[in-house]
């Protein structure tokens, strides 16, 4: 009697595991179910079942994504007629998501394919089977959730308790033992953060010093404004740890006095425009140094108090040294000088013959500025200019100008072309930004 002819059926063993640990042994997890499931294909030899060769070890990744290179390779070659049946250890190695797994299985239907776990005996292509299935992979969903809350509880009892967690540690501590230690150089440099912007209120002008200093990340990168201002908001500074939104007490020593964070973050409750404009009227004199009389002689910045009110003033040297008469413009007001400056800086930008010439002295330091980058440049400081801090304006004015004339006639302002170009440079880098 002639014996049927038995259909080969190409078997693919797929094998997962979620953390990398223990993946560099030589006999590993990956190892074991694949071990597991070769012995049970070899037991269905007489069924006509033949191991393909090709390996499909996802390593280190999540049940819960169906983004696993070795997968996608497996439903690749699925959809391309190469496999018959699907082996696995047990159905949460293939996926622990219940709708990751209705498509997995739909794939394997639409292309005649069979899905088999080792441990968990049926067949997906019977309602039995399909029913079994859909159980335990409910019960592995459940499992899954089950393990992130508890990672997350755990996390969070962490913290209650002050303990460091893991990850980037704050700039000024580093990590020893699993907990927050104190790098003293670098603690030096948060303080000095902390105190400087008390000071100015600025962090446009704290990352200029910053920069002047070569104070730099652990990483070796520019501490920019973003960098500082999460720096400054940043609890664990005050020995504290901070979980969603809550904060308790540290395990680690704070580096900040909780004196020097208030009065920081009293600043920074205040809109940037306020900020601006107080310390305009704290730190004014915006044409120190540039405005001459009539006469030639240099104009200095004074001021007088008269009922609480603050008013500001541009005295003529020579006024000072022989009194009133001695020079035809002997005094203006601060506020309508500068303000008539900053009109014509302002006019100046929108030249077209001003931007061509900044555009050719800016070409001489970077050949690839356009003309179209120059105006952009100097049009964008337009609007920029009322939220800049007094002493980012006082710094572009001295860039700017070289001199401003006053006389009985009105005023001349004779600016700085390569002051021009390298503001233009500036802004292009993104070197000048709002007070903030």
């Amino acid at each position: 009697m002639t014996k049927p002819v038995v259909r080969k059926l190409r078997c693919a063993v797929y094998t997962r595991k979620s953390s990398e640990e223990g993946l560099e042994q030589e006999f590993n997890s990956l190892d074991a179910q694949r071990e597991a499931c070769e012995a049970y294909v070899a037991s269905q030899r007489s069924e006509g079942w033949v191991l393909v060769r090709d390996l499909y070890d996802d390593g280190g990744i999540s049940g819960g994504t169906l983004e696993r290179p070795a997968l996608q390779r497996l439903l690749a070659d699925v959809e391309d007629g190469l496999v018959d049946v699907v082996v696995v250890y047990k159905i949460d190695r293939l996926s622990r998501a219940l709708m990751d797994f209705s498509r997995l299985v739909e794939v394997f239907d639409r292309n005649g394919v069979t899905f088999v776990s080792v441990t968990q005996s049926f067949n997906t292509t019977t309602s039995m089977g399909r029913l079994t299935l859909n159980i335990l992979l409910s019960f592995a969903q459940f499992e899954r959730e089950v393990t992130a809350e508890r990672i997350r509880d755990k996390v969070r009892a962490s913290r209650m308790k002050g303990m460091w967690m893991g990850g980037v540690p704050p700039y000024g501590y580093r990590v020893e033992n699993r907990k927050l230690q104190i790098d003293d150089d670098r603690a030096e440099h948060v303080r000095w953060i902390f105190d400087r912007f008390l000071e100015i209120g600025s962090g446009t002008e704290l990352a200029r010093d910053l920069a002047a200093r070569d104070i730099r990340t652990p990483k070796g990168n520019r501490i920019d404004r973003k960098y500082l201002y999460r720096m400054l908001n940043n609890r664990a500074y005050i020995g504290e740890a901070v979980h969603k939104g809550e904060s308790y007490p540290g395990e680690h020593d704070a580096i900040i006095d909780r004196d020097v964070w208030d009065r920081v973050h009293t600043i920074l409750q205040e809109s940037p425009r306020k900020r601006a404009a107080r310390t305009r009227a704290e730190t004014p004199a915006l044409l120190k140094g540039l405005l001459y009389g009539p006469d030639g002689a240099a104009f200095s910045p004074t001021h007088t108090r008269k009922g609480g009110k603050l008013y500001r003033y541009y005295v003529s040297q020579t006024v000072l040294k022989h009194g009133a008469g001695s020079c035809p413009v002997g005094r203006v007001p601060a506020g309508e000088i500068e303000a008539a400056v900053i009109d014509q800086l302002r006019a100046v930008f929108r030249q077209p013959e001003i931007v061509a010439g900044t555009w050719k002295a800016a070409r001489t330091q970077d050949d690839e500025i356009t003309e179209a980058d120059a105006h952009d440049a100097l049009i964008r400081l337009d609007p920029l200019w009322d939220e800049l801090f007094p002493a980012e304006q006082a710094r572009i004015a001295s860039l700017l100008v070289e001199r401003v004339d006053i006389g009985t006639d009105g005023l001349n302002v004779r600016l700085r072309v390569d002051g021009l170009s390298g503001l233009a440079r500036e802004m292009l880098a993104g070197g000048i930004e709002a007070a903030a």
